[in-house]
């Protein structure tokens, strides 16, 4: 059963490859992936995906991480109630995905899509920092970015 999804987009800079169709489509395949992956057990997601420039990037990990520059993807996970229901935000920064995407010869919504799923998936509490979790991260992400046609973004 699909993941009952609650999306608000919102756009601090105009980014027309990027509709909101197209965010929700990817956030959902993050979250009905998830899901099916134990032990992250939840039914519904409420998220906010904010789009932002540089300023404003650079502005939100310094003040919540205390890293003076814009990155690429910013999350805040909230947690799961006890009905299920996960939460958090997501902070995607335009130049910096722009910039990235040129650097790494990846197409522009090859390298968004793997950045929004990064971030849903860090929302939905997986994360990075001791390798095993990388690497389960990683093989989330690579599935579900292959059932969208997207290449592993992790190739060499």
């Amino acid at each position: 059963m699909p993941v009952a999804l609650s999306l608000s987009v919102q756009y601090g800079v105009p980014v027309p490859e990027l509709p909101r169709w197209r965010l929700r489509r990817w956030v959902a395949a993050a979250a009905n992936a998830a899901a099916a992956d134990p032990p992250y057990p939840f039914t519904a997601l409420e998220l906010a995906l904010r789009l932002v420039d540089a300023r404003e990037g650079r502005r939100l990990n310094l003040e919540f991480r205390q890293r003076d520059y814009a990155t690429n993807v910013l999350t805040f996970e909230y947690g799961t109630d006890p009905l299920g229901t996960a939460r958090g935000d997501i902070i995607l920064c335009v130049p910096v995905l722009r910039d990235e995407a040129r650097q790494q010869r990846k197409p522009l919504l090859a390298h968004a899509a793997h950045l929004t799923l990064h971030g849903v998936l860090h929302a939905l509490g997986h994360d990075h920092i001791a390798a095993a979790d990388a690497q389960v991260m990683e093989n989330l992400e690579i599935g579900i970015l292959e059932k969208m046609g997207i290449p592993n973004p992790y190739a060499a």
